[in-house]
């Protein structure tokens, strides 16, 4: 009909005889003939016309849903066109928009054209070729066009739909979907265009194909698909289409990235879905997976980073709660062959592994076990957990908040099934001690191999413990323990004693009580001891409560959460009290008031974990990592650490991609239910990379080059000036800053390309103050914890959108982005990195420096070794042990030799290292040998020359070293009798200075020339002002920030203002 009426109006109907159009040679379903092409044309026409004109839901009814129902339609669309032309009004119902002039049906007339001009030849001689009509490729070069320029803000590309036909024909498959493929990579909204279209039964479809060159692209258009739509798994499973993937994942022709696409929609066919769990063990997929991770060797270039995240994630759900596959994967030896991953570079393959061993412990049955018929699987089951478990204890120290999360969530699935034996141990080591209640937690130190002493994770704790005064109060109450009427702890119990708490931030003033939820009758027989395992060797259960203590203090708050829920399993609950109140004022009406100093902490009973947070509000406050961050860009003697800038942001809301918020409120008691379990949220989160584009890179890649390319020109321009300018006097000051710190300022930082200086005080409160504006940007906590105390501040990828790095005095490194924007600050990351301390210590009074070249963390304190950390792989990559007693007081890192840098230590020592070479130190030498030898400052003298190092005492003498020469100290300066307390020495301008408690700082060359004096005087109510607690070069200009204990700040320039 169409034919009929098209000729009438075309070009060929003078010369064309209507009788032929009956005798088209061909079958309608032969693509091939004339007859089968012209009906795909009109078929793609009419679809194409419907999806852009109906709405979606409507097409989907009309055109997917029935072929008869798509048929008829299709034919009133044709009916429309037709009947418009002679002023009828076809009708339906539903009522459709009008079509009839869509421009869709201008290319069918043309399509038309160009076969029937072929039918007089076709009709006169059978063996003549019918040439294919080029509808299908222009078409296709239209949809790459659009590609090439649109946008989901643009119109959608209306060829959507001829693409679909086109993946019916062999001829033009390929092209399409490649175009397809591309298509859906521009995000989760193309791939909800494409299946609106109808998309899904034809890709389905051609999983049953064979053809190699397919494969590539069919993985990445079910990649995408499966990012967005998970309910497809029900359908490949049911038409045997994770055969196809299993088969790719175990190509080796395949590049590793396709190769963990594959790996990717084989996760999401398993996950939470039996029957995909079911089949894909059936086709051996997880001896597959442990082959490649068998066959990956650390220099093997198999060895992609997402490959190895996803054959781990995809084991891990595999045998998610399927103890059938969790036994295979045992006899497998699993463990073994994943634990070696524990030790990648990327914290996310670190991550995916955990998560793999902890979703192969099994958490339990629901209902008791009988213990009788399963012996012999119990004992290796029983040797497998042990072996997972002491694994995951190595790793609970890691660098990277995203492997302690999992290593939390690991713990706590362990935790529930051996819960029993954990409470027990728990309450052995935590019964109230006779000598007093604040017995706290020890603090276990076993004098360790070359690390000094090891943490308190990894060695057993017998015998040796060593009372800790800082350390939390732990208790594990009893089920006498006094509970008054509604629940709460009574105020006679030591336990409801307001006070600070070592490890609860983030707890506001609603769960200022000793909150339990509520405390049923019946929750004290233990809601969840109910699984009959066998006990593994007590020692393996210490270490375990301990590594879980340890994670509920996580600098991390979404860690210490995790923790929190952990302990709460093994029925042990802290009691959240607020940090600082001023002494004197009572906490709760009607309570006697306590001092801030009465360290208070408790942990009290709590049968049944998920009452942990009955008043608490606890903000999980932190956001993991994508998939593969870019690689390093090596700049000109400056390194950019790119996993910290694309970590973590403040969580947002509850399903970003992380665990589920803590439950607000208690279950009925004896539930016996894993949903109370936290979850795992690195597979969620690593979904997400697949929903980004792959395909593009990231457009403003160009913007951040042009811009660190402007500041490492400006830098450049500083430092020639720095070099050759000729100092007179440092003693004009150009801004002061009254910080308003009650405790005086600790430590400063001048920001490279901006007049701004950030300060921190004693409490770690942080400041960020522009100076030439006058104005304070910025003013946030580092954390909310009761142990304060400020060590150092760093500025990391200084030659970009900088992050800050604050360390704490007890060795905690955090570190924060947009600190500058009022109220915008993010915590990228928190690790601790000093674990342990030497047995006796108060505190470990961390020493901490920053090595941007490297991108190595180092630090120490009192402890018998130095920790070098790589910031990028978030990792402890050497632990460098100390050759003497004394403890290391001071720290500088090289800003030229990358892996170079210099400690001072407590006896007057001063050692140069090098973490490049297998012994480490370099020299040492003792310059400082008068009655207060300890060392208080140290630096790199400026200049390219490795070893000359300036050393100041406490006794106020500040030594010029050559560490290679024999005569070690070549000029000695008496800058401040018995009183140095700060060293500054510039990184590029011949210049130091020294602070002193009398109030006056000095300035130097590196001749050991005065070049001035810059005095305190007192103020006009004639109060003494404190001494000088901290001293700061400006890295590429010679300016000097000073701050003193009475929170003053500030900044002196040369006697001429250097312009900025």
């Amino acid at each position: 009909m169409a034919l009929r009426w098209f000729c009438t109006r075309s070009l060929l109907h003078e010369s064309f005889d209507y009788s032929m159009i009956d005798r088209i040679p061909g079958r309608q379903t032969d693509r091939k003939t004339l007859l089968g092409e012209l009906n795909w044309i009109f078929t793609a026409v009419t679809d194409t016309i419907a999806w852009n004109v109906l709405p979606h839901d409507l097409f989907r009814r009309l055109f997917r849903q029935d072929l008869l129902v798509a048929s008829l339609f299709r034919n009133f669309l044709l009916a429309e066109r037709i009947m418009r032309s002679a002023n009828c009004s076809p009708m339906s119902y539903p009522v459709l928009p009008p079509t009839h002039q869509h421009h869709m049906w201008d290319a069918w007339d043309m399509a038309a054209e160009i076969c029937i001009s072929q039918l007089p030849t076709l009709v006169d001689d059978p063996n003549a070729e019918f040439q294919p009509s080029p509808f299908f490729t222009e078409q296709l070069t239209a949809f790459e066009v659009w590609l090439d320029h649109g946008s989901e803000r643009k119109k959608p590309p209306e060829q959507l739909p001829i693409v679909l036909q086109v993946l019916l024909s062999q001829l033009h498959r390929f092209r399409a979907l490649v175009l397809l493929g591309r298509f859906l990579d521009m995000g989760p909204w193309a791939v909800d265009l494409a299946l609106s279209v109808g998309i899904f039964p034809y890709v389905l479809k051609l999983l049953q194909t064979t053809t190699p060159e397919l494969q590539q692209i069919l993985v990445f258009i079910w990649t995408k698909i499966l990012a967005l739509d998970k309910s497809c798994q029900v359908d490949l499973v049911k038409d045997g289409g994770h055969t196809y993937f299993i088969r790719f994942l175990d190509s080796i022709d395949a590049y590793p990235e396709q190769r963990a696409m594959a790996a990717f929609v084989l996760a999401v066919i398993v996950d939470g879905h039996r029957r995909g769990q079911e089949t894909c063990i059936e086709a051996g997929l997880i001896h597959v997976c442990l082959k490649h991770l068998q066959c990956s060797s650390p220099n093997d270039a198999q060895t992609e980073p997402l490959f190895l995240q996803w054959i781990c994630l995809c084991l891990g759900k595999l045998w998610e709660d399927f103890s059938e596959a969790q036994l295979i994967g045992l006899q497998a030896d699993a463990p073994a062959i994943i634990s070696p991953l524990l030790l990648e570079p990327q914290p996310e393959v670190r991550a995916a592994a955990v998560f793999a061993l902890g979703t192969a412990l099994d958490v339990g049955s629901d209902t008791s076990r009988d213990g009788q018929g399963e012996e012999d699987d119990d004992d290796e089951k029983v040797k497998a957990e042990a072996g997972i478990v002491k694994n995951l204890l190595n790793v609970v120290s890691d660098g990277s908040p995203l492997v302690r999360a999992e290593v939390a969530v690991a713990l706590s699935r362990f935790a529930f099934g051996h819960n029993k034996h954990l409470k027990s141990v728990a309450a052995a080591y935590w019964k109230p001690q006779s000598s007093s209640v604040l017995t706290s937690l020890p603090s276990f130190a076993v004098k360790g191999s070359s690390s000094g002493y090891t943490t308190p994770t990894h060695y057993m704790p017998h015998g040796s413990i060593v009372p800790s005064p800082i350390a939390p109060l732990l208790r594990v109450g009893h089920d006498s323990q006094p509970v008054s009427r509604d629940g709460r702890v009574s105020s006679s119990s030591p336990l409801a004693t307001p006070g600070i708490m070592h490890g609860s931030p983030l707890s506001d003033d609603s769960s200022q009580h000793s909150d339990y939820g509520a405390l049923n009758d019946c929750v004290t027989n233990g809601v969840l001891s109910y699984s009959r395992r066998k006990p593994l060797d007590n020692a393996l259960y210490s270490q375990c409560v301990l590594a879980m203590f340890n994670l509920a203090k996580d600098p991390s708050p979404r860690v210490e959460s995790l923790g929190r829920r952990v302990l709460a399993i093994i029925g042990i609950e802290q009691v959240v009290a607020k940090s600082f109140k001023p002494a004197g004022v009572s906490i709760r009406p009607g309570e006697p008031s306590t001092s801030a100093s009465a360290s208070l902490a408790g942990l009290a009973r709590s049968s049944s974990w998920f009452e942990l947070t009955g008043g608490a509000h606890l903000p999980l406050a932190f956001r993991t990592p994508p998939v593969s961050p870019p690689r390093p860009s090596y700049m000109t003697g400056m390194r950019r650490v790119c996993s910290l800038e694309f970590r973590p942001h403040l969580m947002s809301s509850p399903d970003s991609g992380l665990a589920d918020p803590l439950l607000a409120s208690p279950g009925p008691s004896g539930v016996s239910d894993r949903s109370f379990l936290p979850q795992s949220m690195i597979y969620n989160w690593s979904c997400g990379h697949f929903s980004k584009p792959l395909l593009t890179a990231m457009d403003d890649t160009e913007d951040i080059i042009a811009r660190r390319e402007e500041r490492e020109k400006l830098a450049l321009d500083h430092i020639v000036k720095c070099q050759h300018s000729s100092l007179s006097k440092m003693q004009n000051q150009i801004a002061s800053w009254d910080t308003k710190f009650e405790t005086g300022t600790k430590t400063a930082l001048l920001q490279p390309f901006s007049p701004v200086v950030i300060a921190s005080d004693e409490n770690e409160r942080i400041r960020v103050w522009n100076y030439e504006e006058a104005t304070l940007l910025n003013s946030f906590n580092n954390h909310d914890y009761p142990d304060k105390g400020v060590s150092k501040l760093c500025l990391v990828n200084e030659f970009e959108e900088n992050l800050l790095l604050v360390a704490s005095n007890d060795g905690n490194i955090r570190i924060w982005k947009d600190y500058s924007s009022k109220g915008k600050q993010k915590l990228v990351t928190a690790f601790a990195s000093i674990q342990g301390h030497r047995p006796g210590v108060r505190s470990v009074n961390a020493v901490v420096d920053w090595q941007q070249q490297s991108g190595y963390l180092f630090s120490s304190g009192e402890i018998s070794s130095i920790m070098a950390w790589d910031l990028d792989k978030e990792q402890l990559v050497s632990t460098i042990p100390l050759a003497s007693d004394s403890s290391i007081s001071a720290l500088a890192v090289s800003q030229v030799h990358g892996g170079q840098f210099a400690a001072g230590f407590v006896d007057g020592y001063v050692r140069l290292y090098d973490i490049r070479t297998p012994e480490m130190v370099v020299s040492a030498t003792r310059p400082h040998t008068q009655r207060v030898e300890r060392v208080v400052g140290i630096g790199f003298q400026p200049g390219l020359e490795p070893a000359k190092i300036v050393s100041a005492s406490q006794a106020g003498n500040i030594q010029f070293l050559d560490m290679r020469c024999a005569k070690d100290k070549y000029l000695t300066i008496d800058a401040h009798r018995g009183s140095l307390t700060a060293l500054a020495v510039h990184r590029h301008a011949p210049i130091i200075a020294s602070g002193s408690a009398k109030q006056l700082i000095k300035v130097f060359n590196l001749e050991g020339d005065p070049l001035g004096t810059i005095r305190y005087y007192p103020t006009f109510m004639a109060q003494k002002i404190g001494s000088v607690s901290c001293l700061t070069f400006h890295p590429y200009q010679v300016l000097l920030a000073a701050g003193a204990a009475d929170a003053c700040v500030s900044i002196y320039a040369d006697e001429i203002l250097p312009p900025r």
